[in-house]
């Protein structure tokens, strides 16, 4: 593996074996939420938390949380943005908070007007309904609040983060279809962890006022990044690999992925802190359907699975990918179609089931011949689920170190099994 220049690595494996064993990244979802826990408590993280992700967007917000200016630049991390809006929201004093060009065009309207309604002083800079912020000093309202459940879960997250320190808590009830559900329920896990009362009654979450108590939380290894692997295995011959970190009851949405990989004819067997990759011996599956609303982060990944193994796939659930770091539908069907493979949006009404749903059709087996360089829109999970692509051929992949976001260690991590250029 080398970068024939700057900004493109080609990545190449002169086998098809994929063996050995790789520690894992601490989560960057926990990790981001187990930071902002700590900041409202005043507690320093290095005494609390262990495994703390490394990644560019859980170091950008340690930064900023230790930071004593009142400028926030959040670059291009979405959770780290909002996040902060809403933290920065129950601070004193006037605060900015900004971000890259890319984070200015997502939208953060319906987290600010929930902020306004609990008595926030938030105001755009910018174009109306997104970033940057002008930040002032809450006066409370209401504790009482109805969200839009749609667009984003880390609108909802960012809320109850800040809820036990609010005078009378939070009541949120989230309105309308409720996207990457598991990752709300992260947040409630490790609020209760850290000693908050928070509870769904009814339709509503509610969340008593009170403090976050300071335990010390080991941060399991991200599964989103153990995605990346899993595909790489389905291209496998000989297939042995451990992945270090990984827990088989988990906080993260992105576990249900040996299940969803079984499909595959990957079998995983779970270990202390770990699980180990090997194969069924049944074959993957000619077809392959799955509704990803509540793991939107690996629809890439399993789009570059059905394309490697020339499995015809419907995918739904993909209502949130086009506000992500880019437009991942546009990027999925643009990159796919250099290897040959169509990744369209079916009819409406495709489904007698779910006639209100989205779906789109993956049809066709990646063809490498020509040795592909694949864009990265500055996505790094574009860069990771496109590089799986290597075990069957050689690949070019533009800015390689967009996957500084969240997996700093990827490239690494393949040369200690076998990649190289």
């Amino acid at each position: 593996m080398s970068e024939t220049n700057n900004n493109v690595i080609r990545l190449s494996k002169p086998d098809t074996a994929l063996r050995g064993t790789l520690a894992l990244d601490g989560s960057k979802s926990i990790s981001n939420r187990a930071l902002i826990i700590l900041a409202l408590a005043g507690e320093k993280p290095d005494n609390w938390l262990t495994n703390l992700s490394t990644s560019k967007d859980t170091q950008t917000l340690r930064r900023l949380l230790a930071q004593n200016e009142t400028s926030f630049d959040a670059g291009d991390a979405g959770t780290t943005f909002r996040f902060l809006t809403a933290f920065l929201s129950t601070q004193p004093g006037a605060q900015t908070l900004t971000g890259s060009p890319r984070m200015l065009e997502r939208p953060v309207g319906p987290l600010v007007e929930a902020l306004r309604e609990l008595g926030a002083d938030l105001q755009f800079l910018g174009k109306e309904g997104y970033p940057p912020l002008k930040i002032g000093t809450m006066v409370p309202k209401t504790r009482s609040i109805r969200v839009a459940a749609n667009v984003s879960s880390q609108f909802l997250s960012a809320l109850l983060l800040i809820a036990p320190y609010l005078p009378e808590g939070l009541e949120l009830i989230p309105e309308g279809p409720l996207v990457s559900r598991p990752y709300l329920e992260m947040t409630l896990g490790l609020m209760r962890h850290f000693g908050a009362t928070v509870d769904w009654q009814g339709d509503a979450i509610v969340v008593a006022p009170g403090k976050y108590t300071p335990r010390p939380l080991a941060v399991e290894a991200d599964w989103s990044a153990a995605s990346y692997w899993y595909a790489m295995a389905a291209f496998s011959s000989g297939l042995d690999l451990t992945l270090q970190g990984l827990q088989e009851q988990s906080l993260q949405g992105d576990s249900v992925l040996p299940k969803m990989m079984q499909r595959f004819d990957i079998q995983s067997t779970f270990g202390d802190n770990e699980v180990r990759l090997t194969k069924m011996g049944n074959g993957p599956k000619a077809l392959f359907e799955q509704d990803f609303l509540e793991c939107p982060d690996i629809a890439q990944t399993l789009a570059v699975v059905c394309a490697g193994l020339g499995t015809t796939g419907v995918f739904s659930g993909l209502e949130t990918l086009s506000i992500k770091e880019t437009d991942r539908i546009g990027a999925l069907k643009t990159e796919l179609a250099k290897v040959g493979v169509s990744f369209s949006k079916l009819p409406a009404h495709f489904s007698k089931k779910s006639p209100d749903k989205i779906f789109y059709n993956l049809e066709g087996s990646a063809n490498l011949s020509a040795l592909p360089r694949f864009a990265t829109y500055g996505d790094h999970r574009m860069a990771m689920a496109f590089a799986a692509f290597a075990m069957l051929g050689a690949i070019e992949i533009e800015n390689p170190e967009v996957v500084s976001k969240s997996y700093p260690q990827f490239w690494e991590h393949l040369k200690q099994v076998g990649f190289s250029h």
